[in-house]
């Protein structure tokens, strides 16, 4: 038997389709009552930024960066992935987790993975393999604010960097690309529906 073959029954049926109800909280302000700013964010982030098609000065990247990470955490989805981030931390201080001591919490010892699980998981979320491969630049040299948050923190402002990143390199070299090929035409003397101008 295939699992397409299974029929399922809808147990959702009925519920809205969107949020709702009033949202009274952002996760930009809790990262804030966390020490974590969106110039934070910017900073790690243009610590290790490259020039590419589309964000060749820092200028550029900075402000791709904020329009990404306002997409990004557009997503409710995401959010609460942060959010479940910043309750381990909390409860990682007052030694509170499940089945780890505080020294160890503290240590943040190797053979603990669910912070690099979440950091990755926030990374991929947003952005995919590219977002992964980010992740894993800023965990491993973790500049700016990186180098002072906690076990879990910094795995997840890590991955919520290195998605928004991967996707500002993305779309930028994209829109590179594009404007590259309608210029191409244009000096060809054709227009985009490739209609030849006369």
């Amino acid at each position: 038997m295939k699992l397409s073959d299974i029929e399922s029954e809808d147990l959702k049926k009925g519920q809205s389709e969107g949020l709702e109800g009033e949202v009274t909280r952002s996760i930009l302000d809790i990262l804030e009552d966390e020490g974590i700013t969106v110039d934070m964010l910017v900073d790690s982030a243009m610590a290790l930024y490259t020039p590419h098609p589309g964000i060749e000065t820092r200028e550029l990247a900075e402000k791709r960066f904020l329009e990404e990470l306002d997409i990004a955490l557009s997503d409710p989805n995401l959010c609460l992935l942060i959010y479940a981030g910043i309750l381990l931390e909390r409860e990682g201080k007052e030694g509170t987790l499940p089945e780890i001591s505080k020294s160890s919490y503290e240590k943040d010892l190797t053979f603990i993975i669910a912070d690099e699980v979440l950091g990755m998981s926030i990374s991929k979320y947003i952005s995919g393999d590219k977002g992964m491969f980010e992740f894993v630049r800023f965990d491993k040299q973790k500049p700016g604010i990186l180098a002072t948050l906690g076990p879990f923190m910094d795995d997840v402002i890590g991955g919520l960097i290195g998605g928004v990143s991967a996707n500002m390199y993305t779309r930028g070299m994209a829109e590179a690309a594009s404007s590259a090929k309608k210029e191409k035409k244009k000096g060809s003397g054709s227009d985009p529906d490739g209609v030849i101008a006369g």
